[in-house]
């Protein structure tokens, strides 16, 4: 783990949780950790933190603890990057632009287009846009985009998920996929052009479909993964399935990312009531990765 000591200690203290603390040495083997025991590369917080209270002038200890796990990656230290929640409001209050981690591991790893893809048991959705303001997702998703969002998806769904092909369902933008141009043309003049080309090409794609019936099992079980044209089209199915047991999944980067599927949560923040199922998901995601992508 990346992160403060003294904030660890005194976490597990404040919950009555066991916990034996070991510096991080890069030139040991990695071996297992027994329950309680958490090995620690160290960065040191900039302000005392409060459980619950957000505070700017941590905002640079939150984008170092990043930095150093991004680097580890990149030089083959670490597997994987498995990262929690941060709050993007008070790291903008500190002067420092950030729209997520998303977009933050795109421009560390200097990767010119991502892919966002939310996993689940029997169930992965992945985002041809992510976070933006609804009036301007068409104009972002042109042919260009989007081919390169499902060569992304299609690369790396068969290197860390399928054995073979994967086969992917892509959703419409418009209601009833845009029903033969009278509720919108981008299906025909952007959507079905880049699917009709792929194919082609022997990518295994079904669509443009209306996104309100394609999560039913007739078209789910034919299917590796979903891909919606936009952030509240498909996650709210997959949160709705399994929230609090999902890994949020950063496709096309040079390294191993996964996250929890949800936010920071504050009020919930040093009560003992936080669950930690997402983060447990997105654990065993990363380590599934690692080990198929060895094979």
């Amino acid at each position: 783990m990346v992160a403060d000591p003294g904030l660890l200690e005194e976490r597990a203290r404040r919950l009555g949780l066991p916990l034996s603390l070991t510096l991080y040495r890069p030139h040991l083997p990695p071996r297992p950790q027994r329950s309680g025991e958490l090995a620690v590369l160290p960065v040191t917080l900039r302000a005392p933190a409060i459980p619950g209270e957000l505070n700017r002038a941590n905002a640079e200890y939150v984008l170092e603890s990043l930095q150093l796990a991004i680097r580890g990656c990149l030089e083959g230290e670490f597997s994987a990057l498995v990262t929690a929640p941060v709050h993007k409001g008070i790291i903008n209050a500190a002067g420092i632009p950030f729209t997520g981690h998303t977009e933050y591991l795109a421009a560390l790893t200097n990767t010119s287009q991502v892919v966002m893809m939310l996993a689940t048991e029997g169930l992965r959705v992945a985002l041809a846009t992510t976070h933006l303001p609804l009036n301007k997702v068409a104009g972002t998703i042109t042919g260009e985009h989007l081919e390169r969002t499902i060569r992304i998806l299609h690369r790396e769904m068969a290197r860390y998920f399928c054995s073979a092909a994967p086969r992917i369902l892509v959703s419409g933008l418009n209601p009833h996929a845009g029903e033969d141009g009278h509720l919108g043309r981008e299906e025909q003049e952007v959507i079905q052009p880049v699917l009709e080309r792929l194919r082609a090409e022997g990518l295994r794609l079904r669509g443009p479909l209306p996104a309100d019936s394609l999560f039913i099992p007739q078209y789910l079980e034919e299917a590796d993964v979903v891909l919606t044209m936009y952030h509240d089209q498909g996650l709210p199915v997959l949160k709705h399935l399994g929230f609090g047991r999902a890994a949020n999944i950063t496709l096309g980067l040079p390294i191993i990312r996964t996250s929890v599927d949800h936010g920071t949560a504050l009020e919930l923040a040093g009560s003992g009531r936080a669950s930690c199922g997402s983060l447990e998901y997105a654990l065993q995601t990363a380590l599934e990765m690692v080990q198929q992508a060895a094979r």
